[in-house]
């Protein structure tokens, strides 16, 4: 991975403290989304890690809440050649779903997936955009394990390494882009 390519998405996240609550320094990646070339650069680097690390990937699994990483799984999937599953919401999903229920720093949420949205074996990656204390991740694993599919890989944008997240997912591989304390 060249540092130049790196820094141009580096340089599109911007901070802003006091941001949802005091002492919270929030990482947007809204300029990055809004720059072209720097979005280009994310999917290539993320691409460029994924052939590089796994010769076969069946599906890109993105997180579709309140985040945004269903803003890169599609694309990033459509540059694999491959297909994206989304995970949703309780309730947000049309058919037989899957659900798992994960805590909060403030309570419980719970995620669901379409049960037939992948098959037994079929490898996954889970991509979000950012990981910081790690429930929604894991609540993803969680499900992907329950439809008996294989998680090569939990792959975010950004990791907030101070909360810890990536303990959780214990031995599930997981790859950061940028890191921040």
């Amino acid at each position: 991975m060249s540092e130049e390519r790196l820094l141009r998405v580096r340089d599109r996240v911007r901070p802003f403290p006091d941001f949802p609550v005091p002492g919270v320094l929030f990482r947007d990646i809204s300029p990055l989304l809004k720059d072209p070339a720097a979005f280009r650069t994310l999917i290539d680097l993320l691409e460029d890690h994924l052939r590089a690390s796994f010769p076969k990937v069946d599906f890109i699994a993105g997180e579709c809440l309140d985040s945004r990483g269903f803003l890169i799984g599609p694309p990033l999937a459509q540059r694999l050649g491959i297909g994206f599953v989304p995970i949703r919401k309780k309730g947000k999903l049309p058919g037989p779903t899957e659900s798992v229920s994960y805590t909060l720093e403030y309570g419980t949420a719970e995620l669901e997936i379409q049960r037939d949205a992948v098959e037994p074996g079929q490898k996954v990656v889970i991509v979000d955009d950012l990981l910081a204390t790690g429930g929604t991740m894991c609540a993803a694993c969680e499900l992907m394990k329950r439809l008996k599919a294989e998680v090569l890989e939990c792959l975010v944008i950004i990791e907030l390494k101070l909360l810890k997240g990536s303990e959780k997912l214990k031995s599930v591989p997981f790859y950061s882009l940028l890191q921040y304390d």
